[in-house]
C-alpha cells in the first residue's frame, strides 16, 4: 500500500483551508484523510485543522493498541466502525467547542472524508462533500456520496445529475462536522478481491476536496490515475496528484484542491 497527497491554494482563494493526513501503522493498517474547512477567512482553516488532527488522534490510539487479524471477523468490523464513528464524534466536539470559546469562529466546520485500509477492506467515513473514488481499469466508482443541497434534489427528482454539475448551489453542504453539538457520518465498507497472482496491487484511491471534483469528471480522474498501482514508491504517486491538480486550476480553480492519492 502506497499514499501521498497535495494541497494547492487554488486560483481564486486568498487562503487554503484544506488539510490533509496520510500515516502507515505498524500493525499493517493505512489512513487517509482529507478536510475543507469553511467559516470565513481563519475560521475554515482553524476548523479543517483541528478535526483533521482529533480524528488522526484518536484512530492512532486504536491502531496502537490493535492487532488486525488476517482476515477480519464481523465482529473486527464492527470495532472498526465504531472506531470511527467515535473519531468523527471526537472531531466535531473539539471543533464546536473551539467556535463556543471565540465569537470570530462562531459557525465554522469542515468536511471530513477519511479511508482506513485494513489488508483487503476498506473502511471509508465522510460528512459533506468532500470525496472518496476508487479505480480500477480506467474506471473511477464514487465510494461516498455528498451530503449537499443538490445531492438532495437529485436524491428526491427535482434535479438531475446533470444540473447539479452547473448549479450555483452544489457548494451548500447539509452535514459538516463541527457547527453542531452532534453530527452523523456516513460508513462505507468495500471488500476487495484478491489481486491476481504476481500483483501486489489493483485498486487505486483518491480522496479529495470539492475543489477537484468541482472542475474534474471522474472520467478524467480515472484517466490520469489508470496506470497508477504500477508504482513502487510513495514519492512516484506525488506527480500524479499533481497532474490532478493543475487540471482543476486549468478549469477554473474556484476552490482550494486537495488530492490524496493511494494504492491498495
Amino acid at each position: 500500500m502506497l499514499y501521498c497527497g497535495r494541497t494547492d491554494i487554488g486560483k481564486k482563494r486568498k487562503v487554503n483551508q484544506d488539510s490533509f493526513f496520510c500515516e502507515y501503522f505498524e500493525n499493517g493498517m493505512m489512513l487517509c484523510v482529507v478536510c475543507d474547512g469553511m467559516g470565513g477567512a481563519a475560521g475554515g482553516g482553524i476548523a479543517s485543522g483541528l478535526a483533521c488532527k482529533s480524528f488522526v488522534d484518536s484512530i492512532t490510539d486504536f491502531a496502537e493498541g490493535y492487532n488486525p487479524p488476517e482476515k477480519l471477523t464481523r465482529t473486527d468490523e464492527r470495532i472498526i466502525r465504531k472506531v470511527l464513528a467515535d473519531a468523527v464524534d471526537a472531531a466535531n466536539a473539539t471543533v464546536f467547542e473551539k467556535a463556543c470559546e471565540d465569537i470570530s469562529l462562531t459557525g465554522m466546520g469542515t468536511t471530513v472524508v477519511a479511508t482506513l485500509v485494513c489488508g483487503r477492506t476498506l473502511f471509508t467515513l465522510n460528512v459533506g462533500d468532500s470525496r472518496m473514488y476508487l479505480i480500477k481499469d480506467g474506471v473511477a466508482k464514487q465510494i461516498t456520496k455528498d451530503h449537499s443541497y443538490v445531492q438532495y434534489l437529485v436524491d428526491t427528482g427535482k434535479m438531475t445529475e446533470e444540473e447539479a454539475k452547473s448549479s450555483l448551489n452544489r457548494n451548500i453542504i447539509t452535514r459538516a462536522v463541527g457547527t453542531d453539538t452532534a453530527v452523523e457520518p456516513d460508513i462505507y465498507l468495500t471488500r476487495l478481491p484478491e489481486p491476481a497472482p504476481g500483483t501486489v496491487q489493483d485498486h487505486v484511491g483518491l480522496l479529495c476536496s470539492d475543489g477537484l471534483t468541482n472542475h474534474v469528471s471522474p472520467e478524467d480522474i480515472a484517466a490520469c490515475l489508470k496506470h497508477a498501482c504500477a508504482v513502487d514508491s510513495d514519492r512516484q504517486l506525488g506527480p500524479l496528484a499533481e497532474i490532478l491538480i493543475d487540471m482543476a486550476n486549468e478549469n477554473g480553480g474556484s476552490d482550494n484542491i486537495t488530492a490524496v492519492v493511494m494504492t491498495v
